[in-house]
């Protein structure tokens, strides 16, 4: 008796979203490849013929026949006797709007399977979009009963509300789990994947195929990193992270069930998974939104400089655009480093002075002014007058702005409206000031597969090791109005990623006066972050998608009292106190 296979095609792929007629091509494309790689059965992520999240735009109807058109001309083409298709489309059914995926064979819709978890967390919204799907029975491709659960109806646990659809595919007869996602990317993610697989594969006793989407969605990354667990919880495959791959799997049944053997290739993990998922999103936001290159405001700081060099990453130095816009504030080596950066990473750059501009301002300003101290509101005046610049060129050229701004300082509002927040995309809008020197520093040593910028050290030492500055006033460092970064940011990482008690924050060793002003300044820079651009999504609660507090709150956390300061505590904090940013 000959011995019994089959070969599964997982196509992690990028697709638009919108662009149905485009990711039907890569479909296409993609079962071309599994024909030649002789594959019984080419899969494809969720939802894929729409680009995942769709958000509101799945809710129209000329969008939903759109999306039905083009799998029933897929449907069609494979009457050709190559391999069926398991593909990820939005469906409507008896009136209603599902999240499904279409089993495509022998020239016609084989099978139709619809999602029976929706998530409704985090930056997940299904519940308003989609209609709940019953418990799903497995589909079966060339006498194989394969089951489709569709990414979150592995991820939750039997209840009132959510189906074991697992234990259902397990008692319905499935032999083989194929589970199309689209997860988007956060830090330590993958880890939080594979004990979800396990335990999903330990239950039913079955190998499990995990295919997640690639590529950049707005402020989503999708990370692909795709594998395979055989029903042993040995690793049967693993497809490389952050960039598309076909890979045809050749299973085998053994007296055990099936299993496979296939291709595992190391994980990029930590700081270096942070930085490739910065550059796919900035990639992508301005390749998928058609813009010819970008350009940035290079100041000589390490915002900047990491920016420019995950642009050039990203878009290769020929589409990325350095400009300098000093002021008398702007100090010497600040020229120097933003010169030398521009150098080392191949950009164009320009130095166009902002005094004129700034001084226009102040003096069309002056009778208005008149009889007032100055104050933060002349300083912003720079950050604006850059900003215009910066727009002006942008407009006139095509070139998208990359906002520079940190985590950090977009939680204390560390930032100007219309200046130095300006711009269409921010690749480290969700990365904290301390974690901006980190990958600084790792860039110079470091750069990942499919970079397009230079190796070797691109971001001078000097500005890693420079103490920051706004250089919006004589001899400024941010540290006159922030306490250190080290401290800040582990302020910041309780009340936002956390949502941590004040007083939780204060006993665990932070000083009480600097945590509530960093509260206050979260708080009250709401409104400056609901204007922000969009940026990439790295952390468990980035601003946006994740965190969306209302701008007028008059709610703050002293509904019981704080603790008095305990000498006996091991202070971590700074006793200075924080200015408020107003601009």
């Amino acid at each position: 008796m000959s011995e019994q296979q089959i070969k599964i095609t997982l196509a992690q792929l990028n697709p638009t979203v919108g662009d149905v007629t485009g990711n039907a091509a890569m479909a296409r494309a993609a079962r071309d490849k599994a024909k030649g790689d002789g594959a019984d059965l080419v899969v494809l992520p969720e939802l894929f013929i729409a680009g995942y999240p769709p958000e509101d735009l799945v809710l129209k109807p000329a969008f939903q026949s759109a999306c039905r058109a083009e799998i029933e001309q897929l449907a069609r083409e494979t009457a050709d006797g190559g391999p069926a298709m398991l593909i990820g489309t939005p469906w409507v059914e008896d009136d209603k709007l599902y999240n499904a995926c279409a089993l495509l064979d022998g020239g016609r819709i084989a099978a139709l399977r619809f999602k029976a978890n929706l998530p409704n967390y985090g930056v997940f919204d299904e519940k308003r979009l989609f209609a709940r799907g019953p418990a799903p029975g497995p589909v079966t491709v060339r006498g194989v009963r394969i089951g489709v659960p569709i990414c979150e109806d592995i991820w939750l646990e039997e209840s009132e509300e959510y189906e074991n659809v697992v234990e259902c595919l397990a008692e319905t007869g499935a032999e083989i789990l194929v589970v199309p996602n689209g997860s988007p990317y956060a830090r330590d993610k993958a880890d939080l994947r594979l004990s979800i697989v396990v335990a999903r594969v330990t239950e039913s006793g079955l190998p499990l195929a995990y295919l997640n989407e690639v590529g950049g969605q707005d402020e989503l990354i999708f990370d692909g990193a795709s594998f395979v667990l055989n029903a042993d919880l040995s690793v049967a495959a693993q497809l490389p992270a952050f960039e598309e791959n076909i890979t045809t799997l050749v299973w085998r049944k053994t007296a055990d069930g099936w299993r496979c053997n296939g291709p595992v290739t190391p994980q990029l993990e930590g700081d270096k998974a942070d930085y490739a998922a910065c550059v796919l999103g900035l990639r992508d936001y301005v390749r998928k939104n058609g813009f010819p290159g970008v350009l940035l405001g290079i100041s000589g700081g390490i915002d900047s400089a990491l920016c420019a060099a995950i642009a050039v990453d990203a878009l290769g130095a020929d589409r990325v655009r350095g400009v300098m816009l000093p002021f008398r504030y702007t100090a010497q080596v600040s020229l120097d480093d933003a010169a030398r950066l521009a150098a080392a990473l191949g950009i164009r750059y320009e130095v166009l002075p902002i005094a004129d501009a700034v001084n226009g301002f102040e003096t069309i300003l002056a009778p208005v002014f008149a009889g007032l101290e100055r104050d933060i509101t002349e300083e912003n005046l720079q950050a604006r007058a850059r900003g215009t610049l910066l727009m002006a060129i942008s407009n006139k050229t095509g070139a998208m702005v990359v906002t520079t701004g940190n985590k950090s300082e977009m939680s204390v509002g560390y930032a100007t409206l219309y200046g130095d927040m300006n711009g269409g995309f921010n690749p480290i809008k969700d990365i904290y000031k301390t974690e901006v020197f980190r990958l600084s520093s790792l860039r110079n040593s470091w750069k990942p597969d499919g970079a397009l910028g230079p190796s070797g050290e691109v971001i001078p030492v000097n500005i890693i090791t420079r103490p920051p500055t706004a250089e919006l006033r004589e001899n400024q460092t941010d540290q006159d109005s922030l306490p250190p970064y080290d401290i800040l940011d582990g302020i910041l990482e309780r009340l936002v990623e956390r949502e941590e008690p004040l007083a939780d924050i204060i006993a665990a060793g932070f000083d009480r006066d600097v945590v509530t002003r960093i509260d206050r300044l979260l708080n009250i820079a709401e409104y400056k972050r609901r204007q922000a651009a969009p940026g990439v999504k790295v952390t468990r609660k980035n601003f946006g998608r994740d965190r969306r507090y209302p701008i007028t709150n008059r709610f703050r956390d002293f509904g019981k009292a704080l603790p008095a300061p305990d000498e006996q505590l091991v202070t971590r904090g700074s006793r200075a106190s924080v200015e408020a940013f107003e601009g």
